[in-house]
């Protein structure tokens, strides 16, 4: 018979798979963005230095969010970890 919900370290480790799969897009594209600010900006186009800042600071803040979120995450895993492996094993 099929367990009715993954163990708790299974759901715990996908997320923070996922989560840690969207940081590592969200700094290639803030890479990617900088750097193609910072050569518009030495061509003399110092319109486009504003709007990319921003939205860096953006990115910057988005990656912050995303780190608290793995951080709480793997907080709540090593807490109900010492009580139990499985959460869920509980509820049946």
């Amino acid at each position: 018979m099929a367990e009715p919900y993954p163990p708790l370290r299974t759901r715990g480790l996908t997320a923070i798979d996922g989560a840690m799969g969207l940081l590592v897009v969200l700094l290639i594209v803030q890479m990617w963005l900088l750097t193609a600010a910072l050569e518009s900006f030495l061509a003399g186009h110092a319109e486009s230095a504003l709007p990319a800042a921003v939205l860096s600071g953006l990115l910057f803040a988005a990656c912050g969010a995303i780190y608290l979120f793995i951080h709480r995450l793997d907080a709540t895993f090593h807490e109900n970890r010492s009580g139990g492996d499985d959460v869920a094993a509980d509820r049946v």
